[in-house]
């Protein structure tokens, strides 16, 4: 038996609103540009929506003008979606607020997650939304997640509860020890002064 790699997310679709309140918040709120629409395939008296969250993937809307925007928290049962994150930059993150605030959105405020920053607030319908900006770039040539997986290593390895600064700092270095080769045959650290 072998597993069905999977290489990330393809897309993600979700039931909207109406086609112009979908828009509104969408692309008028989050910035995703509208790259393109037709009619659902599977259901064709529904609109599908095509947006670009930042990174050339999509975010679909299926929308239907009989339903109206109604801000009601969703169930949050076993298998059902509790929120999704979207990345933005720390500039970004820290004007956050002041639009939300703008637009009447409300909104958790920001939140230390030790390793990145989040704001939550709820979409037209209800699902709940997550602003994450990361505290830090990983090292060239790598990613995120290669990172954090190591920084979870250092962190259980402190007997620290979650990843904070100096789990990622030490993450880092450790990375680039492994990734990168020196000509010092001491690459251990030193105080020059």
């Amino acid at each position: 038996m072998q597993k069905i790699q999977s290489q990330g997310v393809h897309h993600i679709t979700l039931v909207g609103s109406d086609r112009q309140t979908s828009i509104d918040f969408w692309e008028g709120v989050l910035g995703m540009p509208f790259v393109f629409e037709q009619p659902n395939l599977d259901n064709p008296n529904e609109g599908h929506l095509y947006f670009d969250p930042g990174d050339g993937r999509l975010i679909t809307i299926f929308t239907d003008e009989s339903r109206r925007a109604k801000m009601t928290r969703l169930p949050q049962e076993p298998g059902q979606v509790h929120h999704i994150a979207f990345t933005i930059s720390q500039a970004s993150f820290w004007q956050a607020v002041e639009r939300l605030d703008a637009r009447k959105i409300k909104h958790s405020g920001a939140k230390d997650r030790g390793f990145m920053d989040s704001i939550y607030f709820r979409d037209p319908l209800g699902l709940l939304i997550e602003l994450a900006s990361y505290r830090f770039e990983p090292p060239a040539g790598l990613t995120h997640t290669e990172v954090l997986t190591a920084a979870h290593y250092i962190r259980v390895a402190a007997g620290d509860a979650t990843i904070d600064r100096r789990h990622i700092a030490d993450a880092i270095e450790q990375l680039v020890h492994a990734k990168t080769p020196s000509l010092s045959a001491d690459r251990a650290a030193k105080n020059p002064y």
